[in-house]
């Protein structure tokens, strides 16, 4: 090696010529030879290293990996800013430079070789070859595959590759996504043998069309199989070495070209067509003298009719996830098992599409996207937000000296996975601004690939850009682009807002996933439900990102922005997945699962009081081409959430976009009509789930339900006790001088005491987009105040989380006592009058809780409930209830949930969050038991409860679930009403239905 040379870390090229033009990513019999393994490697702060001859401070990594997850110097998190000052091209000085080196000898499989690629799969951010001393040449493109001939370098026996890769380089400002900064190799290095008669590259098309008087969304109604048609596969590339012999067995396809002018379309008659619910794929051959390169052939169609986006003739709605690579100890390496159950577990929850944030995922991800079933949104490896902070002067997306670097991401985006049935829509890359160089690569796109939509969120005017694409746009601006009342959309005049609103709509981003959240997922689904012209989106986002660390005393944890002492960072705005760091799915899957589940199940109302009085239950298959034919209809009737019947649903198998009605069993229509005792509820349940296993979930996955109260009767009010006080004693319980509870079944308890404040969310604290606390989104389109501060910063603002309580009086009745407590916080003169009155039943002690406001509030509060410390003991028992579950949920996300009998661990009613925040509320109690307590709702006002070993202060103090403190006791929360979640750490307020705002508040417990 003779050049450290490091110039071309400033070049706005993306590599040297040396690189070989980008091709599909194959599988082939083709000899190949895997240089990943343990690599001798050394680490520098700079990018002046010394040469790879010094023997000084050399050691071992693996390859695949990330230095910084190592040891060697630290991982960043930014989102929008850039770690190094904006001054492009330039990389500054400070350049972490890791130096990777081993040797390897050919295997006899290459000896018939005409020629050796080398080829690395992803390097981050900019690296540079050497085979033998010499040099072999560099690159950029950090999640992109770069391939170099190496055949003339070779030489028998021991070689030696030498790879220098520079953490920051000027294609950092085109990498800017919202992730961790993790330099390395961190994808595959392989050497490839390419065969004297080789195939390097081949496109295949293989479209679908109805046959004539077959629809597609006829179906086989026995079988549920998908309408055939015909299936036509065209090659518009084929680089290869002639003849060439392509065969699809399974469709009797085999032909013979003998040049390059032979390569016709080849028509097929009886294919079934791939879609995200039926991915059927064929495999397929071609095959030269050298090489035999395998395909798996999805027959689709793409297209854009008018502002609907089509697959094989029929809407698509994306129910997708924005997915990263990520994992919490591995980073952006690929680990094939982990990736096939994490897409399995997407499935199981309703996920039908993938946005590939902000980069093309490693291949595989692709050939499981064909398999398992996903419409994908390929995107470029591109982002430039941080230029955002200079009012975009200097974006590379709008710089002539830029370009090669653009249409050379996008070349190597499409040609690597061009021939993936899955991909339905390439796009352009992410937040970058605007520009002629997007433009360009646009006009790339189309000419390379034309059956293929355009994505790009940035074109906002729509002027190179074939879907109209947004992110976070309010409730009333996406009923404006489907076609409701008019409000203007972001950036666009009349003309531009008229052309945006002729085209397919999709939201990129929405319903922000991060902590506890989100809210508001059914409100975005009942206009696209609405509104044809809107066909879903992608939840930001999948996955948390955080990282596996630990404190100095070993104590495990995940790591977000600013725990790697970085000198910029974005906080845990890293941690805003619907899967947490650990592969848990939070409480927003379920939800989002609930919301979007693809059969829709609904009972008419049950009229009369006898079995002839009737009800239907509607089955509506909202699939896009799959029947129902995999799915099996089973319902439960529960008194009291105590099964009494359960039987099957025979609505016959149901095409796609289409319903059936079947009759509410006899049995429930009888228990509705049926005599009720006191206080009982019955509960009819439907339920979709799969009659039999599939490649992501077993027999029996609930794949949709719903749950319908056919009969109820109130409860009693518990009558008076004739028994009295006993000291100060209460039946069961003991009470202080000042009214307090102090013990309940001769173990120590404390309480009531009014709360109002929760630990704060994620969006609670954050304030991404206007408040809708004071302004109405009803006349402001949607827009919420710009100035309103964060919910969170209000409470803190008001003290919330420290008021004081002043005993203002308590007296002792026959049967009970009556404490008057007067609670408000320094330096205010809010507060709130809270009355507790107790009275000895004959079925426990009942707590009667009125609280009445005063003063200037101003402000929605965060909850309004009591607290009750019992044992700490209690933390390691078990707690069963019946009421809602079996998550938590609240007012905006709450179609999860459901009616029933619930058991889990006390550990586990409150979710682990990344950083900690308000968790494990579940409203509507009937009846809770925790050790030998018994807490039950009394009246027509339900509480909710939260069991927790934190008090909520305790927890809104704490950045990560290492610092809270050990547990002093289990605090139990009863409370009347909480605020909704929203999801406005990135987009709306909580709705104005959804939020507490102060008022005179009564609700009713019995302790038994």
């Amino acid at each position: 090696m003779t050049s450290t040379a490091t110039d071309d870390l400033h070049a706005t090229t993306p590599g040297s010529a040396s690189r070989l033009a980008p091709r599909a990513w194959l599988h082939t019999d083709a000899p190949a030879l895997t240089l990943n393994g343990e690599w001798d490697f050394r680490w520098s702060p700079v990018a002046d290293a010394p040469g790879f001859d010094d023997p000084d401070g050399w050691g071992t990594l693996p390859v695949p990996a990330h230095w910084v997850l190592h040891g060697h110097g630290a991982p960043s998190y930014t989102n929008l800013q850039y770690p190094f000052p904006i001054d492009p091209p330039h990389p500054p000085e400070e350049n972490p430079t890791g130096d990777h080196r081993r040797t390897f000898s050919l295997p006899t499989s290459f000896d018939a070789a005409a020629r050796v690629l080398l080829r690395f799969d992803g390097v981050e951010s900019h690296f540079r070859v050497w085979l033998n001393d010499a040099l072999v040449g560099w690159s950029t493109g950090s999640r992109l595959a770069t391939e170099f001939d190496v055949t003339s370098l070779l030489r028998p026996g021991a070689n030696e590759v030498r790879v220098r890769v520079h953490q920051w380089s000027a294609a950092s400002y085109l990498e800017d996504q919202d992730q961790w900064w993790l330099p390395g190799i961190f994808r595959d290095v392989t050497l490839l043998a390419r065969p004297a008669a080789p195939i390097d590259d081949v496109f295949v098309r293989a479209g679908w069309t109805a046959t004539t008087g077959n629809a597609a969304s006829a179906g086989t109604a026995a079988s549920g199989r998908p309408a055939t048609g015909t299936g036509t596969i065209s090659v518009p590339t084929l680089d290869a070495v002639f003849p060439v012999r392509f065969a699809v067995p399974e469709l009797d396809v085999s032909v013979v070209w003998d040049s390059a002018e032979d390569v016709a379309p080849i028509t097929v008659e009886g294919v079934e067509p791939w879609s995200a619910e039926l991915p059927r794929l064929y495999d397929a051959t071609l095959s030269s003298d050298g090489e035999t390169v395998s395909l798996r052939l999805g027959f689709r169609t793409v297209s854009i009719e008018g502002d609907r986006f089509l697959v094989n003739g029929e809407r698509v709605v994306f129910h997708g996830v924005n997915r990263h690579e990520t994992h919490p100890e591995r980073g952006r390496v690929f680990d094939e098992a982990h990736a096939r159950a994490d897409m399995a577990l997407m499935k199981r929850h309703n996920v039908n599409a993938i946005r590939t944030s902000h980069y093309p995922p490693h291949p595989r991800v692709l050939d499981l996207a064909d398999e398992l079933g996903f419409w994908v949104v390929l995107e470029c490896d591109l982002e430039t937000h941080g230029f955002l902070f200079v009012d975009w002067v200097g974006n590379p997306s709008d710089d002539p000296a830029w370009e090669e670097a653009y249409l050379d991401r996008i070349a190597r985006t499409v040609e690597r996975d061009k021939n993936h049935a899955s991909i339905v829509m390439w796009s352009l890359g992410n937040e970058s601004g605007t520009g002629r160089n997007l433009a360009a690569m646009s006009s790339w796109v189309r000419a390379r690939d034309a059956e293929r939509p355009v994505h790009y969120e940035g074109d906002y005017t729509g002027e190179y850009t074939d879907v109209y694409s947004r992110m976070y746009p309010t409730l009333q601006e996406t009923e404006s682009i489907g076609g409701g009342p008019a409000t203007p959309l972001l950036e666009c005049g009349p003309a531009e807002a008229a052309r945006q609103r002729s085209k397919p709509f999709i939201h990129c981003e929405y319903v922000h996933a991060m902590g506890n959240g989100p809210g508001q997922i059914q409100e975005y689904e009942d206009l696209v439900d609405r509104y044809p012209r809107l066909h879903g989106g992608f939840v930001w986002e999948w996955r948390d990102h955080g990282l596996l660390a630990h404190t100095p005393d070993g104590t495990p944890y995940y790591a977000y922005g600013g725990d790697f002492h970085e000198v910029v960072h974005d906080g845990n705005f890293v941690m805003d997945g619907l899967v947490l760091p650990d592969d848990t799915p939070t409480p927003g899957l379920a939800e989002f699962a609930a919301v979007v589940a693809p059969v829709r199940l609904s009972v008419s109302p049950l009229h009369g009081t006898t079995t002839a009085g009737g009800g239907t239950v509607l089955v509506e298959n909202r699939f896009h081409s799959a029947s129902t034919s995999g799915l099996r209809f089973t319902w439960t009737l529960a008194r009291n959430g105590v099964v009494e019947a359960t039987g099957r649903l025979a609505p016959g198998v149901v095409p796609p976009r289409e319903s059936a009605t079947v009759p509410v069993p006899s049995e429930v229509l009888a228990a509705a009509a049926g005599p009720l005792a006191p206080g009982e509820e019955i509960w009819f349940d439907v339920v979709a789930e799969l009659a039999g296993p599939t490649a992501w979930a077993d027999t029996g996955h609930v794949v949709a339900r719903t749950q319908t109260l056919v009969a109820s009767r109130p409860a009693e009010a518990p009558r008076a006790s004739g028994a009295g006080w006993d000291g100060d004693r209460l039946g069961e319980a003991t009470f202080t001088a000042r009214g307090d509870l102090s013990s309940w079944k001769e173990l120590p308890v404390a309480g009531p005491r009014l709360e109002l404040w929760r630990a704060p969310t994620d969006n609670d604290r954050l304030a991404s987009q206007g408040g809708y606390e004071t302004a109405d989104p009803v006349l402001t389109h949607g827009v919420g105040d710009p100035d309103a501060p964060s919910s969170a910063s209000k409470w803190e603002a008001h003290g919330l989380d420290r008021l004081t309580h002043r005993l203002v009086s308590v007296s002792r009745t026959e049967h009970g006592l009556v404490q008057r407590v007067r609670v408000s916080a320094a330096n205010s003169g809010a507060g709130v009058e809270v009355t507790h009155r107790w009275t000895l039943t004959e079925a426990g002690l009942q707590l009667d809780t009125t609280a009445v406001p005063f003063g200037a509030w101003g402000i929605t509060w965060p909850r309004i409930g009591v607290r009750i410390d019992l044992p700490a003991s209690l933390v390691d028992e078990s707690a069963e209830w019946f009421g809602t579950g079996p998550l938590e949920s609240y007012a905006d996300s709450s179609h999860a949930a459901h009616v029933g009998r619930f058991a889990a661990p006390v550990s586990l009613l409150t979710v682990n969050y990344s950083m900690p925040q308000e968790t494990g509320h579940r409203p509507d109690l009937r009846s809770l038991t925790v050790g030998p307590f018994t807490v039950s709702s009394v009246g027509a006002r339900r509480t909710g409860f939260t069991l927790t070993p934190w008090t909520a202060q305790q927890v809104g103090r704490a950045g990560h679930p290492y610092e809270l403190p050990a547990s002093d006791a289990l605090y139990l929360y009863l409370d009347a009403a909480q605020h909704g979640l929203g999801s406005r750490a990135c987009g709306l307020d909580v709705l104005p239905e959804h939020q507490l705002w102060p008022a005179t508040t009564a609700w009713s417990v019995l302790l038994g």
